[in-house]
């Protein structure tokens, strides 16, 4: 299939097709030029970008998904290895959705001082006494 085609099939831009096969995301298996130097795509390109998609929802780095897919080409990695790297990736996302919980936190405050301050400006700056009161930045 032609770029475009696998560009409409998988949600992308052709740029960015173009781009994960100049990062070797995409390889010989994945498309072949034709004499006239168009590219032409596989079943396996739209099978290996459903990949990229999934390990990028997951917030893999390019450079990690670089890795994940050479070791799952090459059956680098033990099952072991892949359950450690599982486990390393759910710590990571636990702790960013942490840092977004406090986020929303001081969000949540700020906005609840803001509204509290047309409705009750008294009780606002009591709340904001209390706020700076509790925080030890």
């Amino acid at each position: 299939m032609k770029i475009q085609e696998l560009a409409d099939r998988m949600g992308l831009t052709i740029h960015t097709i173009r781009y994960y096969e100049k990062e070797g995301l995409l390889d010989d298996r994945h498309v072949r030029r034709e004499s006239n130097n168009y590219r032409n795509y596989s079943e396996e390109a739209v099978e290996r970008l459903k990949l990229v998609k999934k390990f990028q929802s997951i917030g893999c780095s390019l450079a990690e998904l670089k890795g994940v897919l050479q070791d799952l080409d090459n059956n680098a990695r033990t099952n072991q290895q892949i359950i450690d790297w599982i486990r390393g990736k759910k710590k990571e996302i636990e702790s960013k959705k942490e840092e977004y919980d406090q986020m929303l936190d001081i969000l949540n405050k700020m906005l609840e001082y803001r509204t509290l301050l047309m409705e009750d400006p008294i009780k606002a700056q009591e709340m904001l006494k209390t706020w700076h009161a509790g925080s030890s930045d």
